[in-house]
């Protein structure tokens, strides 16, 4: 059986590796990959949002099932256009994956259903913006309406910063059209959480919870970055709180993407946070996380292809979907300086002993030699009995990675382990 994986990083090597687990997977090919993942799969060196020539590939290569794994395709319309040739896919359509390809959209889903999120407006005129924020309630959040590789969040703590956002994004357009429409909303507090979830528009079957560390500094200091690590399960999401995510939350959000005619079928990441009103929600994905993809598969039992097909086919409530009661460890090592400025071309050496529990998101091949070819490298990630034993471990593989101008937190799973204290 003949797959493709569209997409080049950490999430994307995660995933492959994992259907590497079936017998029947004779070949898998990367679109466009990365130089990490060519003892895993075959690298084609097609851009993720190049929809027209990943189609071409796939009907001139006979795939037999393809896996579109990163918000861009997908908001792109990859899986309509590989369905249309006949192609089974992983993933929402277009008119689904807009769940993440607008948030006003999913702001305004979450309100005409009743699923519980930050109070918020909607604008697309700055100097309303502006007007608003004279009198909104302090700290605030800003978010550029569109696709924004993960950056286009401002937290504001002063009505300054408020403002700067919105001129930024309306004015400015450092997020390009993404800034267009703005969505200014209510500043939540409460721990956060990362809910994947499998579903085929009917059936919801979330994953193992986990827990991001999205600052670039220990103790949570510096700028947003895309994620420097994961633990997975979170200890703040408890089996209370799963459920009534899933009375509340969950399937709400699948019976109202139904609704609007938006049938969602894929792998729908809710973004949480547990206020003192209970849980809300931050943010929907589209798509498998990053780097929660690279804790909460490792956890995974049962054959991710196997239940994949089942998303496609409409029959995950037949597929029993079965997760470790472990804990997994995620440390990312990044490229000094990132998210802003950094370089690149440093040789990277991985032990082969430890090449399995080693997903590589921003590497290229050059003579034969792994190079650094981005602000997150790579992740490392271990399982164990416990959550100690799992953070002590995936440090262990860091301290055995080497690469020039390496950098990682020091301090991933700390704020894990102790809410298992408290708790």
């Amino acid at each position: 059986m003949k797959i493709m994986v569209v997409g080049g990083g950490g999430r994307e090597h995660a995933i492959i590796k994992k259907l590497k687990e079936n017998p029947a997977v004779s070949e898998i090919y990367a679109l466009p990959g990365n130089g990490g993942m060519a003892n895993d799969a075959t690298l084609v060196p097609i851009g993720a949002k190049d929809i027209d020539a990943i189609v071409d590939f796939a009907v001139k290569n006979g795939i037999d099932y393809a896996v579109v794994a990163p918000d861009d395709p997908l908001v792109l319309g990859a899986v309509d256009a590989l369905q249309e040739k006949n192609i089974p896919c992983f993933g929402p359509e277009a008119k689904a994956a807009i769940i993440e390809g607008s948030k006003v959209f999913s702001k305004n889903l979450m309100k005409k259903y009743g699923i519980p999120t930050a109070a918020y407006e909607v604008f697309n005129d700055m100097d309303a913006a502006l007007s608003y924020l004279d009198t909104a309630p302090i700290p605030t959040v800003i978010k550029a309406d569109g696709l924004a590789l993960g950056k286009g969040v401002i937290i504001a703590m002063t009505r300054e910063e408020a403002k700067d956002a919105v001129r930024s994004m309306m004015e400015d357009k450092v997020f390009g059209k993404s800034g267009d429409n703005i969505v200014i909303e209510e500043f939540l507090t409460g721990p956060e959480v990362s809910v994947l979830s499998f579903t085929d528009g009917e059936t919801v079957v979330p994953m193992i919870s986990s827990m991001d560390h999205k600052r670039a500094g220990d103790n949570d200091t510096g700028l947003n970055t895309g994620g420097m690590g994961t633990v997975a399960p979170n200890p703040y999401y408890t089996a209370d709180i799963a459920a009534q995510c899933m009375e509340e939350i969950f399937l709400p959000t699948i019976r109202a993407m139904k609704a609007e005619g938006r049938t969602f079928k894929g792998c729908l990441y809710f973004g949480l946070m547990l206020t003192a009103n209970g849980p809300k929600v931050i943010e929907y994905n589209c798509r498998f996380g990053d780097p929660e993809t690279q804790v909460v598969l490792p956890l995974l039992e049962s054959d991710l292809l196997t239940v994949m097909q089942a998303v496609t086919g409409g029959t995950l409530s037949e597929v029993d979907v079965t997760f470790s009661d472990k804990h997994a460890c995620c440390v990312i090592m990044a490229s000094k300086g990132y998210p802003t400025a950094y370089e690149k071309g440093y040789e990277i050496t991985i032990p082969a002993a430890i090449a399995d529990n080693v997903y590589v998101a921003g590497a290229k091949l050059s003579d034969g030699k792994l190079l650094t070819d981005g602000g997150r490298v790579l992740g490392a990630t271990a399982v164990a009995d416990s959550l100690a034993d799992a953070i002590n471990a995936s440090y262990a593989l860091v301290g055995q990675i080497q690469f020039d101008n390496k950098y990682y937190r020091t301090d991933i799973g700390a704020r894990a382990m102790l809410a298992q204290v408290e708790g």
